[in-house]
């Protein structure tokens, strides 16, 4: 597949032609050319009058599959440019839909990317009955009114049903995860930009194999694995990744992926620490925009500057500081800021920074473990570091132990018959 690209910078802010370029390679085009302006929008093509006649005839000559915009169009717009140019139009988000398409695997992934594709359709389809209504010839997939008025009414029973299929769906999700929790597990959701390396992070800490490819949006499918945390057992989740101005019908559509982010007891936020520092201020403040979104900035965030090898040591704690002082500017509470290599497995700085966080959680409270019998002692020492921290250990005629333990854990520790009581200290 062939295409040309337009991107229509606006004056006040540039469009990341680099990224564009990667979106178009990672759906399977062969880019034939990326054609540019700089302006305020125009209310019939987007882009300019003359810029669209300078399209038209690159389009004549090179003839391509389809013409991408950088931008996003309405739906009049997208009808007005393909009337003019003969040629199949698509936006920025029909082509991120492309590549949903061909990353999704499992049945959740497949319905939730077929749901975003007919919440983009529904408003084409009622531009379409408008047009027909006007006795313009709507050019919508071929069809004549009447086949456009039942293709509408089709969009809509089928995105009733796949809502309801995947409401199911999240409430089985639901179920397993309190299950985890009743469980001791710690959950944690790995979040940031498209190909920032989150599968690779979650390879490191599981010791998967998970494939992890250097593209964009390679992760569709919900995958969660354990790992361990001195001791406490730990289950972390791989998301979709972020993309600037991700648009509400797909954050709709993926709401049952992305709410994993919102569940989970924290959160690291990935970020390529090679890349230049107005690119990680890009993304990262497009990352905050997202979890603002969905409502998480109230969790414990860990930035995870990842890629550490491919840049200096001088370089990464430029960026550490500069991130801890554009969050503090947004009035954004970051846990911590570390740098790793998930690739090369150096992932010490991490592991320093979820002990700490783990015990901050407000499912961990102090108690004071009385244990009479002698037999017992390691049984209930190795559950506990299961579970939380021991603090202090006193040892004589019985066992006392002072410990930051997670509250639902509590029923695990009385059936070995221990005595516990609630015993408050700032371990904080």
């Amino acid at each position: 597949m062939k295409a040309i690209g337009v991107i229509r910078h606006s004056p006040r802010r540039r469009i990341n032609k680099a990224e564009f370029e990667e979106l178009l390679r990672s759906a399977g085009y062969e880019v034939l050319a990326i054609i540019e302006q700089v302006r305020e929008e125009h209310p019939k093509y987007n882009i300019g009058p003359g810029k669209l006649q300078e399209i038209k005839k690159l389009a004549e000559e090179l003839k391509p599959d389809k013409v991408i915009f950088a931008n996003q169009l309405t739906p009049s717009q997208a009808f007005n440019i393909a009337k003019e140019l003969r040629v199949d139009i698509i936006d920025k988000w029909q082509l991120v839909l492309e590549i949903f398409e061909k990353r999704a695997h499992s049945k959740e992934a497949k319905l939730q990317v077929e749901l975003a594709n007919l919440r983009y359709e529904l408003p084409l389809v009622r531009e379409a009955i408008r047009r027909a209504k006007m006795g313009e010839q709507p050019g919508f997939k071929g069809m004549g009114e009447y086949q456009i008025h039942q293709y509408l009414k089709h969009i809509r029973y089928r995105m009733g049903k796949i809502r309801r299929e995947l409401e199911r769906i999240r409430e089985d999700r639901e179920v397993k995860r309190k299950r985890r929790e009743e469980v001791g597990f710690i959950l944690i959701a790995l979040a940031g930009y498209t190909n920032a390396g989150k599968s690779t992070l979650l390879n490191a800490l599981a010791r998967e194999e998970i494939p992890a490819k250097d593209q964009m949006f390679t992760t569709l499918d919900t995958t969660t694995r354990r790992f361990k945390v001195n001791q406490k057992r730990v289950l972390v989740t791989d998301t979709v990744g972020f993309i600037d101005d991700l648009p509400p019908f797909i954050v709709e559509a993926f709401h049952s992926t992305l709410e994993e982010i919102t569940k989970a007891d924290i959160i690291l936020l990935v970020l390529d620490v090679s890349e230049p520092w107005s690119e990680i201020k890009r993304k990262f403040l497009a990352s905050l925009k997202i979890l603002r979104e969905l409502k998480a900035l109230d969790k414990p965030i860990i930035v995870v500057l990842n890629k550490q090898d491919l840049t200096t040591d001088v370089d990464v704690e430029d960026k550490k500081g500069a991130i801890k002082e554009l969050a503090d500017k947004r009035g954004v509470v970051i846990f911590d800021v570390v740098s790793i290599s998930a690739k090369l497995n150096r992932l010490e700085e991490l592991y320093r920074a979820l002990e700490r966080a783990i015990l901050t959680l407000p499912k961990y409270k102090s108690f004071e473990i009385v244990v009479k019998e002698k037999d017992k002692v390691s049984q209930v020492i190795a559950l506990i570091n299961s579970i939380g921290e021991i603090l202090d250990i006193e040892y004589g005629e019985a066992t006392k132990i002072l410990a930051y333990i997670q509250v639902g854990m509590i029923k695990s520790l009385t059936k070995l018959g221990v005595e516990i009581k609630y015993s408050p200290i700032d371990v904080k």
